[in-house]
C-alpha cells in the first residue's frame, strides 16, 4: 500500500465507538423514498464486480457499496458520499455507473454507529439519526474507505476523486479540504453555510481556503434549502483563495435534480450535470 496511504490510517483511531448498529446494507430502497418514480434507473452489474464489502476502521469495520470492472487495474477511485437516506439503492446504482466507467466506487455507510435510516420513514427521525453523526467519523471513515481501495491492489489512489448527494454534497467539500490526496470533488446540491456545532464545527464556506483539488459544486436554483445568495458566498471564497473549483446553478432545478427515483427529479439537469462532471474529473485527472 502507498504510505501516502498508510498515513491516513492513524485518522481513524481519533474515533473510539464500540457499537455498530449498521452492520449489513439495507436492500432497495429506504423506507422514507417509496414508492419509487418510473423514471429510476437501473444500472447492471454485467462486466462488473459489484456488492457490499466490509471496511476497516478502529472500533471495528463498515459495511459498504463497492463497485469496479471485473477485469484490469490502474483503476481511478471515486467516493461516493450518501444521501441523508444513507447508502440504499439510489447510491449502490450510482456506483454501478461510475463503475461502467472504468471507476471504482465506494459508498460506506458513514452512519453506521448511529442508526439505520433506511428502515425510517419520517424525515424528522431520519434528521435526528444524523445529526449524531460527527464530521470527524466521516472524515476518518471516508480515510478507511480509499486505505481499504488501495489495499485491494486494482486502483492507482493517486487518481482520487469524491462526489456526494445533499448530506454528502456537503461532506464532499469538506472532505476536498481534509485530503490533500483528492484531486476532484463533485458536490451535489450540499450545505455551504450553517451554524456550528460540535459534531458540526465547519460548513464549505469555512474551509473553503484549504482545498488542494478542485470540486464542481452542482445546485439548483429553486432549492428552497440552499439559497443563491450562499452560492454567490462560496463562490467569493473560493475566488479569493485562488482555488479554481466552480459552481454551476440550473436556475430551474430543485433540490435533489440528480435523483431520479423521486419527484424531484429534473433529468435534462441531472444528465447535462452527470456529463460536466465526468469532464471535470478527466480535466483534473481523475479518469
Amino acid at each position: 500500500m502507498d504510505s501516502d496511504l498508510l498515513s491516513l490510517l492513524p485518522r481513524v483511531e481519533a474515533i473510539d465507538r464500540r457499537t455498530f448498529i449498521v452492520t449489513t446494507l439495507a436492500a432497495g430502497f429506504a423506507l422514507a423514498v417509496l414508492p419509487v418514480g418510473a423514471a429510476t434507473i437501473n444500472t447492471d452489474t454485467t462486466g462488473l464486480t459489484a456488492g457490499e464489502v466490509k471496511i476497516p476502521v478502529k472500533d471495528g469495520e463498515i459495511p459498504a457499496y463497492r463497485a469496479m470492472p471485473a477485469t484490469g487495474n490502474n483503476l481511478p477511485v471515486v467516493l461516493v458520499v450518501q444521501e441523508i437516506f444513507g447508502v440504499h439503492e439510489h447510491i449502490k446504482d450510482v456506483c454501478r455507473r461510475f463503475a461502467k466507467l472504468g471507476y471504482f466506487a465506494i459508498a460506506p455507510e458513514l452512519y453506521a454507529r448511529q442508526g439505520d435510516v433506511s428502515k425510517l420513514q419520517d424525515i424528522k427521525a431520519i434528521s435526528e439519526v444524523v445529526s449524531k453523526v460527527p464530521d470527524a467519523q466521516v472524515m476518518s471513515d471516508l480515510d478507511a474507505a480509499v486505505a481499504y481501495a488501495a489495499s485491494t491492489g486494482r486502483v492507482n489512489a493517486e487518481k482520487l476523486a469524491v462526489t456526494g448527494f445533499c448530506w454528502g454534497g456537503r461532506i464532499t467539500w469538506l472532505y476536498a479540504a481534509h485530503n490533500p490526496k483528492v484531486k476532484a470533488g463533485g458536490a451535489w446540491y450540499g450545505r455551504l453555510v450553517g451554524q456550528s456545532s460540535p459534531n458540526t464545527p465547519t460548513y464549505p464556506v469555512d474551509v473553503a481556503p484549504k482545498i488542494k483539488g478542485t470540486v464542481l459544486g452542482l445546485y439548483g436554483g429553486q432549492d428552497q434549502g440552499i439559497p443563491v445568495s450562499t452560492v454567490e458566498q462560496m463562490r467569493k471564497v473560493l475566488k479569493e483563495s485562488g482555488n479554481p473549483s466552480e459552481i454551476l446553478v440550473y436556475e430551474q432545478a430543485p433540490h435533489g435534480f440528480h435523483a431520479d427515483y423521486r419527484p424531484s427529479y429534473r433529468p435534462e439537469a441531472a444528465q447535462d450535470a452527470w456529463q460536466k462532471l465526468l469532464a471535470w474529473f478527466k480535466k483534473y485527472g481523475v479518469a
